[in-house]
């Protein structure tokens, strides 16, 4: 793959993070702010403390602020996802480049969010100690890379063993190690628990839940729409060719 290609295929990334992004942003307004509303006014009637200036409104927090940080995300991980697209293509088997696309998302998706999330999942405002966010930003970054380590390590054996075992025990093998490895994970490092007794467990249930559609819609909609641009970059004869035999059908009278 040349330069010229990557390049290409990287821009494509980017429009596809952005692209992504815009429908994690509408997941996120429709789902995630009434949650993070319904958290605030919580911990406003539970304030012992009144007066604090507000540095940025909650309007523009909700708005502007959230469209900022979901965009960026969004094509940040478009730039990432594209450049890695390129190493993976043709090295984690024979798939074209929608197939590729659509696996390397859902893995990323998995070992990036997933596997951390199930261990120390997100939590609305206030919920949570502000003297220990130092404490449980450290370990949710320790747990997320331990987690990419363990999927780019299950990968490499995979390959190793598909010559013995087989593509389909291989993978099964592999997986169920990934589990083990990511179950010792769990159990070693310490739990967080610093949710108030008496907030609402479905607010909670709920935020948490739109917290991880956000993440789906965003890897899954990346996927599916840059597999699309990268195949028409990879294999550009293809649009062409279904388009010339659409041609004919549309041009045939009727009889």
């Amino acid at each position: 793959m040349n330069s010229t290609t990557v390049r290409s295929l990287l821009v494509r990334g980017m429009l596809a993070g952005l692209a992504a992004g815009v429908l994690a942003l509408i997941v996120a307004y429709l789902m995630g702010e009434p949650h993070i509303d319904a958290a605030i006014a919580f911990e406003e009637a539970h304030a012992h403390e009144h007066g604090e200036v507000e540095l940025v409104s909650r309007a523009v927090q909700s708005t502007a602020g959230l469209a900022t940080g979901v965009l960026v995300y969004g094509i940040s991980l478009g730039g990432f996802g594209a450049l890695a697209f390129c190493f993976a293509l043709g090295r984690v088997g024979r798939f074209g480049a929608r197939a590729t696309a659509a696996l390397l998302s859902g893995a990323a998706l998995l070992a990036v969010y997933v596997v951390p999330f199930l261990k120390y999942p997100a939590n609305p405002p206030s919920v949570g100690d502000p003297e220990t966010i130092g404490k449980r930003t450290t370990l949710y970054f320790l747990m997320m890379a331990l987690s990419i380590l363990l999927a780019v390590a299950a990968v490499i054996v995979g390959k190793r063993l598909a010559p013995r075992l087989g593509t389909w025990y291989a993978t099964v093998a592999t997986a169920a190690g990934f589990a083990l490895a990511v179950g010792l994970a769990y159990v070693f490092l310490p739990a967080i628990n610093e949710v108030p007794e008496d907030f609402p467990a479905t607010l909670l249930w709920q935020f948490r839940l739109s917290a991880l559609a956000i993440q789906v819609t965003l890897w899954v909609s990346f996927g599916l729409l840059f597999g699309h641009l990268a195949e028409r970059v990879l294999n550009p004869k293809a649009a062409p060719a279904v388009e010339r035999t659409a041609a004919p059908e549309a041009a045939a009278p009727a009889v």
